[in-house]
Formats: structure tokens, sequence, C-alpha cells
């Protein structure tokens, strides 16, 4: 439904991080460095080193490591 962010809890927590920690903190040039500096923050900070309380405080790199080393 339009207008009702709990059937999308999951893309609504991140789209709100992504824009208080990174998009609202600068001012883009062009649509080139909005989206590299979106990349840069999903690889080296979303995935890479903030822990997430759904993944039991692992960070989504750790838990796909945890993950393939179990399978």
């Amino acid at each position: 439904k339009k207008g009702y962010p709990f059937d999308n809890a999951c893309c609504e927590c991140f789209f709100k991080y992504l824009k208080k920690e990174e998009v609202n903190r600068k001012t883009y040039h062009s649509l080139q460095e909005l989206r590299l500096s979106v990349f840069e923050y999903i690889e080296g900070f979303y995935n890479a080193k903030r822990p997430h309380s759904s993944l039991g405080m692992m960070t989504p790199n750790e838990k796909e490591e945890w993950y393939w080393a179990q399978h």
C-alpha cells in the first residue's frame, strides 16, 4: 500500500540511515558524485563496519562470511 512503511520496514530503515548518515550531510554537484557517495557508504561502511541488530550485531559482510562457512 502506498504510504504504509511497515510493508517495507527493512528498506525503509536502510534508506533512513542512508539519508541521515550520508546523503543529507553533503552537497552533490553531479549525479555521478551522488552515486559514488552512495556506493562508498554501502560498500565501505554499511556492509563492512556497521553492525545490525537484526544480524546479531554482526555486519552484513560478517554475516555472509559466517553463512558460507556453515554451508
